[in-house]
């Protein structure tokens, strides 16, 4: 094992947070179970002392989770002159087997965080605890994953070792590669192009008529997640061409270096961003009805779309200053 600061701190994280989700699951078992606002009994009144209580720590955790997928990221791009072949991040999570699926457990948590963050805010804004069982019940799915992720994680840094050697971005990222990757490169960047502005286009528009109306909050939300699928596939494709200026550089981890600026940072930042208030809208679309929460949730619904549009609008900002004066132009152009 590599002994790095933070590497140290994503381990021993994990497991507090692993443990602390497993302790408030074991309470929201009960929760789902024996929760009666109505009842003026012992175990209800313990329950509801305690509620605050639990939900405000597990809220300081996983709001750490959401830290910790891009100190992840920055830690393997970091580390990666440790090994040999290694250019970039790329090159350190494929050391061995278990570096993508940490990067994708890392992804899946953080937007389960964030609903749940959602969730919690909207519960402690009503009176009477109307969401407490929808946001146990979301915690209850997502602790498989979080210690999916600790194990998965802690196997990975442990396996890491310096006298191994690595394949770069190049290897992994080209048309002759095998996997998803190839896969994207081989389809044409153009086309890739139009369906990104199109996808953007459309959450926007979405997103302003949730704004002001107060309608079409699933068709929002389910656009923000396809807008943020796109935007990964879209740097890979043809985004990350425009920053290296290079035709055949497409990795989506080198844009995190110091070389460019390290506008990876707000790019990725920007993306989360965007898909978790948007879907965010439609984990509280069930509860709209609810009587203390009925004047509530559309002015977060309102909130969290605005957020999620500004968001998506800056990214695609950010992209397009760089396509339109980067000196390298794709064919066709």
């Amino acid at each position: 094992m590599i002994l790095d600061p933070s590497i140290l701190a994503l381990l021993v994280s994990s497991v507090l947070i692993s443990l602390m989700t497993l302790y408030a699951c074991g309470y929201g078992v009960q929760i789902l179970r024996r929760w009666d606002i109505a009842s003026g009994s012992e175990l209800q009144l313990a329950l509801e002392r305690r509620t605050y209580l639990i939900s405000t720590i597990v809220s300081y955790f996983l709001a750490f989770q959401l830290v910790s997928l891009f100190l992840l990221i920055q830690t393997v791009d970091s580390i990666c002159h440790l090994f040999v072949g290694a250019m970039c991040a790329v090159g350190t999570l494929t050391v061995n087997s278990f570096g993508y699926p940490t990067l994708l457990l890392k992804v899946a948590t953080f937007i389960l965080a964030g609903l749940w963050l959602i969730l919690n805010y909207a519960d402690n804004k009503g009176y009477d605890y109307p969401l407490i069982r929808a946001k146990y019940l979301l915690l209850l799915i997502m602790a498989p994953f979080i210690v999916a992720e600790t194990v998965v994680q802690w196997i990975y840094f442990l396996g890491l070792r310096p006298d191994i050697i690595t394949s770069c971005c190049g290897s992994l990222f080209s048309q002759g590669s095998r996997g998803i990757a190839s896969e994207i490169l081989a389809a044409p960047s153009v086309p890739m192009e139009i369906t990104f502005y199109a996808c953007m286009l459309i959450t926007v528009a979405a997103g302003t008529r949730l704004f002001l109306r107060g309608k079409g909050g699933y068709l929002f939300a389910g656009m923000s997640g396809i807008s943020f699928a796109v935007s990964i596939v879209s740097i890979i494709s043809f985004i990350s061409l425009y920053f290296y200026e290079m035709p055949s550089h497409h990795c989506p981890f080198c844009i995190l270096q110091k070389e460019y600026g390290y506008v990876g940072y707000p790019l990725y930042g920007l993306m989360f961003l965007g898909a978790v208030t948007g879907l965010g809208v439609a984990t509280l679309q069930p509860f709209v009805k609810k009587e203390s929460l009925e004047k509530i949730i559309p002015a977060m619904q309102r909130k969290l779309a605005t957020v999620s549009v500004f968001s998506f609008l800056t990214f695609t900002a950010i992209v397009t200053w760089q396509i339109l004066f980067s000196s390298f132009k794709l064919e066709g152009y």
